[in-house]
């Protein structure tokens, strides 16, 4: 199983406006002197056609109601509300078309690096920071387990009968937010869309029958697979069970947090990278792995030289 998710230039560059009571289209050809505070946003989270969650720095200043011109004032965003750990909903109320929002994005947006990434991006990055599997926009990282693979090697896999099943999850705050709490459990992880095609489900159906383990690349297919096992095994009326391996197809959104203490209804094996301390997705790892066979494999890479974050090399987990 792997995520087909693609990742989209969601960092946006733009200036808080001082609007005087104008309106959005009066601020779209406003003058530069009417611009002030520069101001950079992250779209994290897509809500609807013309409204996204993000990050949005510097953040304080800018309250409920504001508003945000990004490029020459062709894209103009207004605050609608804030979150409890700084993030901001956001409608782009200038143009009005959700065609021609996605257009300006696409044409104003710069590819969301990883902060350890110290440079700027650039236009190779576009290709270079997507996976393979890359067909569904609406991501803000990479499914960077994905990155390992190319097309010969894929070709390869299949030649020995293993079948490769897509699912799309939208990688947003809930990958990489960091864990602050003292407990890990005491965690509150974001939510992320994501969708599982009923080919999807059906193979894995299929193979929890006749006995052949699931094997996912990554720990965001994990996070979408385990998230629809458990809502279908709540709609069946029987949660604690893992006999039925339901798995239902469709939309929704990943709420999940996965620690240890987890009982894994549908993945049998993972292909992961190796993830920074306090990290959700390292949690998740250790919840499917043990704890102490995660330290002892993180102590082995350290001394071996192994790579970390997005570019960094990978194991294998059965």
């Amino acid at each position: 199983m792997v995520n087909n998710a693609r990742v989209i230039p969601a960092r946006l560059f733009g200036k808080r406006v001082e609007s005087g009571g104008r309106s959005a289209a009066e601020l779209q050809h406003q003058q530069p002197g009417h611009l002030s505070s520069p101001i950079e946003a992250l779209l994290t989270r897509r809500i609807s056609a013309d409204e996204w969650e993000a990050l949005v720095r510097p953040g304080r200043k800018l309250g409920v109601g504001e508003k945000i011109a990004f490029g020459e004032g062709e894209l103009v965003a207004e605050i609608l509300a804030s979150g409890d750990y700084g993030e901001r909903r956001l409608r782009f109320v200038s143009p009005a078309e959700p065609e021609e929002i996605n257009s300006i994005l696409n044409r104003l947006g710069h590819m969301p690096l990883p902060p350890y990434i110290d440079r700027e991006d650039d236009v190779s990055d576009r290709e270079r920071y997507q996976t393979i599997f890359a067909r569904r926009p609406g991501a803000v990282a990479a499914p960077t387990a994905g990155l390992h693979f190319t097309t010969e090697l894929v070709e390869q896999i299949r030649k020995r009968g293993v079948e490769i099943a897509e699912i799309t999850l939208d990688v947003g705050l809930g990958t990489f937010q960091p864990i602050h709490s003292e407990k890990v459990e005491d965690h509150r992880i974001h939510s992320e869309s994501y969708e599982i095609p009923e080919d999807a489900a059906a193979a894995i159906r299929k193979a929890k029958r006749d006995g052949r383990p699931v094997v996912v690349v990554g720990t965001t297919v994990v996070r979408a697979l385990e998230d629809a096992a458990h809502k279908s095994a709540l709609q069946s009326g029987n949660p604690a069970s893992r006999e039925s391996q339901i798995l239902d197809a469709g939309r929704a959104e990943a709420n999940i947090y996965i620690f240890p203490g987890h009982t894994f209804r549908v993945v049998d094996a993972l292909l992961t990278n190796f993830h920074l301390p306090r990290s959700t997705l390292l949690v998740l790892v250790s919840a499917f792995a043990g704890r102490e066979h995660v330290l002892a494999a993180y102590r082995y890479a350290v001394s071996a030289g192994y790579r970390f974050y997005s570019y960094g090399d990978c194991m294998f987990i059965r």
